[in-house]
């Protein structure tokens, strides 16, 4: 018999813990691989944490509610002959390059060294620590675990998957590994002084939800880690209201999904993004990580009032169909706390509509570690001076304000102010007689 532990997995970019909602097996169950143990909560989705091994739950260290920090082990289960052995590689006739006693003491070897694994934080997948300790004592890139075919649940890589990939692999040789970069030495935080407030007798005191207080937490981080400034513009948007009121049933009909504004903008911001692409980047201290995918983050209001912003990949290469399934499907899926993990990574621009509450702009905090965030203010009725040929005229026009907050540290105000304007004259040129 051998106890493996059950560690919390890293749940997405920026999330250090999370919060046991419930536990879906009792000590005493019987797991197979994959099996979810536990049902855990983040600031940013709920997520289940699934076995690596077959065997029996013989303690459980944390009660439902408890906040557990990543990496932290959370229950211990039982194994018969070892956490390794529980699904034995397949054997070959012949001796391969990893021969299996190898394999197996890989395996131990990453189970020991959990606490050491490879960042993949700029990767699309979910990765165990069993997996990602294997890739690391293995000298296994993220590019290359990436390329590995999953054969677990949602196409995970397992670890018999990593095992024969090991085994064909051979004797080719190990990627490099990159030293571990030296922690930035930071200051000490400033203590926060707070003003004393007085209650009155038809006061109440609401305690902030967890969520909540993250959130907070991260917007302050946001605007102290970034140059905050804004630019703004005003865009006629009458060709795609109008193209929108004379398509939208047919389209319904087609599809069998409802057409609204906020795809035809998503993809326009994704047009706009790779005639701009020194827009979709990150700061890494003195250095700038140019994006290679366009993955558009869309922010999602709660029934609690929080929000979550599931992200759409590579965007731009995506047509109004597809672009409206999406978002359709992430928004029902936001509304009903039913996202996955990696649906909320890998976001290089967000986009968020301030309109759908009514405001005619707004002024959003970067969601790090992006450099910049789309606001979409409420299409209204305008009057509107209309130039034609014939002379000038006031006409009524269907207007939006489009406000873009950008990292002035690696955003200069010509790349923040152009980029809507491309954004605008995408929008504007809009032919109203094209087919969807």
């Amino acid at each position: 018999m051998a106890r493996y532990e059950l560690k919390l997995p890293k749940m997405g970019e920026s999330v250090a813990e999370a919060t046991i909602t419930s536990w879906v097996k009792e000590v005493g169950e019987t797991i197979d691989i994959d099996d979810t143990v536990v049902e855990v909560a983040t600031d940013k989705v709920d997520s289940e944490v699934p076995s690596e091994v077959e065997g029996t739950l013989v303690e459980i260290l944390f009660e439902k509610d408890a906040v557990v920090q990543v990496g932290e082990t959370i229950a211990i289960i039982e194994t018969e002959g070892g956490a390794a052995a529980a699904t034995e590689a397949p054997k070959k006739e012949e001796a391969q390059p990893v021969a299996v006693a190898a394999v197996e003491k890989i395996v131990e070897v990453a189970k020991e060294t959990v606490a050491t694994t490879i960042d993949t934080s700029s990767s699309d997948r979910f990765y165990s620590p069993l997996v990602k300790s294997i890739a690391q004592t293995e000298g296994i890139s993220i590019e290359e675990l990436d390329k590995i075919q999953g054969t677990g649940k949602e196409g995970r890589v397992t670890k018999n998957d990593i095992l024969s990939y090991l085994e064909s692999r051979g004797s080719q040789p190990k990627v490099a590994e990159k030293p571990a970069a030296t922690p930035a030495k930071t200051a000490p935080a400033e203590k926060v002084v707070s003003t004393p407030i007085t209650l009155g007798g038809q006061d109440q005191v609401i305690e902030m939800s967890r969520m909540g207080k993250l959130i907070a937490k991260h917007m302050v981080d946001s605007v102290q880690t970034s140059a905050h400034v804004q630019s703004f513009i005003e865009i006629d948007v009458t060709n795609i209201v109008n193209w929108r009121n004379k398509v939208k049933d047919a389209y319904f009909k087609r599809e069998g999904e409802k057409l609204t504004f906020t795809p035809i903008f998503m993809q326009a911001v994704a047009q706009t993004i790779k005639k701009h692409p020194l827009i979709n980047i990150s700061v890494d201290g003195d250095k700038i990580i140019q994006r290679g995918n366009i993955n558009l983050g869309m922010a999602a209001a709660l029934p609690d009032g929080n929000l979550i912003v599931p992200v759409i990949k590579n965007a731009d290469q995506l047509s109004l169909v597809g672009m409206t399934k999406q978002v359709n499907d992430l928004a029902n899926r936001s509304r009903a706390n039913k996202l996955k993990p990696d649906e909320i990574q890998g976001g290089t621009y967000t986009v968020t509509n301030v309109g759908s509450f009514g405001s005619i702009m707004g002024t959003p905090i970067i969601n790090q570690p992006q450099v910049a965030i789309l606001a979409l203010g409420a299409i209204r009725k305008m009057p509107s001076v209309v130039e034609t040929p014939e002379g000038d005229f006031i006409g009524i026009r269907h207007k939006m304000i489009v406000s873009h907050s950008y990292d002035h540290r690696v955003v200069n105000g010509a790349l923040g102010g152009m980029f809507i304007k491309t954004f605008k004259e995408i929008l504007e040129s809009w032919n109203v007689n094209q087919d969807f």
